[in-house]
């Protein structure tokens, strides 16, 4: 699924940048879980299939298809790049709103990864020849190769997206210095003057500009504040190198997407990343701002935010990394099962 070429222009601009991801857990909340799960399942899909439907996103956005978005993307669509939240209306119009010229297309080494039983995600390899139009409305060449993630849920007999993110894969990061968290807390609130005088919420408008109707604020739900201090406890076990906290509250079928365009399956593999693979240095301070949690279903929740180190990582400043973290609920606890972290992206 191709989430808009204006972001894939705009994170060229990340492969510059460097910052190392960290990860979250686990703690219990809310009521129990629903207990009812004896019910046969339809079959897992395939990483093919997924990739299939990713493909037909693709071909939408080449073509600046925005129906096909509003018609496949789940009303649950959350994005999160460079910190700016948006939903399946904002995506659909972007898409619409974007021309792009696209000589070729591929996608590759498609991974999928279990999230829960209608939940799944699928990672692959973009490589593109094309250009589109930027911000300024010059065009822009189309940033290659990158690594993407879909997440898809399962919506009667079809798979619809709730969530889609990608990096450029980096080779030889630069460093950069860390960017306090605290600068990134207002970038949401950019989202608000997207709506054109040519869109039909500003039709609406013959009275005076200050009584102008604006559009309603998505609001976070009621698990935002126990997800997000389970992330921030999550920041703490990858600082203090805490392997048992992370195979206590992260989920066996655990996957990551790193933001220099890596992929790591498996929850073992990934806490050796965050415990022993990444060498790092004078971590004394994390923290996750800017939470914000929204329902897929009862039992898997989407928690946006920015985390944060000090220190180095693999010879890198450590600095903030916009975050999008699938949790699942087990019983009465809730575990991390997929996350997905990227640079931000100066002036943006």
């Amino acid at each position: 699924m191709k989430r808009s070429s204006l972001a894939i222009i705009l994170a060229a601009a990340a492969l510059g940048l460097s910052a190392c991801g960290a990860p979250a857990g686990n703690t219990t909340a809310n009521n129990s879980a629903n207990a009812n799960t004896t019910k046969s399942q339809p079959a897992a899909p395939t990483a093919d299939a997924l990739l299939a439907i990713d493909q037909q996103f693709l071909d939408a956005w080449a073509k600046a298809d925005g129906k096909f978005f509003e018609a496949n993307l789940s009303d649950k669509y959350v994005d999160f790049w460079n910190g700016h939240r948006s939903g399946k209306a904002d995506i659909a119009k972007m898409v619409s709103e974007t021309k792009c010229d696209i000589k070729s297309k591929a996608l590759s080494e498609a991974q999928v990864s279990r999230i829960d039983d209608n939940t799944y995600a699928v990672s692959y390899k973009g490589t593109f020849d094309g250009t589109c139009a930027g911000p300024d409305g010059k065009s822009m060449k189309i940033p290659s190769p990158v690594r993407a993630v879909s997440v898809y849920v399962r919506d009667g007999d079809k798979w619809k997206g709730v969530f889609h993110g990608e990096n450029p894969i980096l080779t030889a990061p630069a460093e950069t210095g860390a960017v306090p968290p605290a600068e990134k807390k207002e970038e949401p609130k950019k989202e608000e003057p997207k709506a054109e005088p040519s869109t039909k919420e500003d039709k609406k408008a013959d009275a005076p500009a200050e009584n102008k109707e604006k559009p309603a604020e998505a609001k976070p739900d009621a698990n935002t504040e126990a997800l997000g201090k389970l992330h921030s406890a999550g920041w703490e076990a990858f600082r203090n190198k805490d392997a048992k906290w992370f195979e206590a509250n992260t989920t066996k079928d655990l996957a990551f997407a790193d933001p220099g365009g890596g992929w790591h399956a498996g929850q073992a593999s990934v806490i050796k990343l965050w415990t022993s693979d990444m060498k790092c240095d004078g971590i004394t301070k994390t923290s996750f701002t800017d939470a914000f949690a929204s329902a897929v279903s009862p039992t898997v929740e989407i928690l946006t935010g920015t985390g944060s180190a000090d220190g180095m990582c693999d010879g890198q400043k450590n600095g903030p990394v916009h975050t999008a973290a699938f949790y699942v609920k087990e019983g009465d606890a809730w575990k991390l099962a997929f996350m997905f972290e990227s640079l931000p992206i100066p002036g943006a």
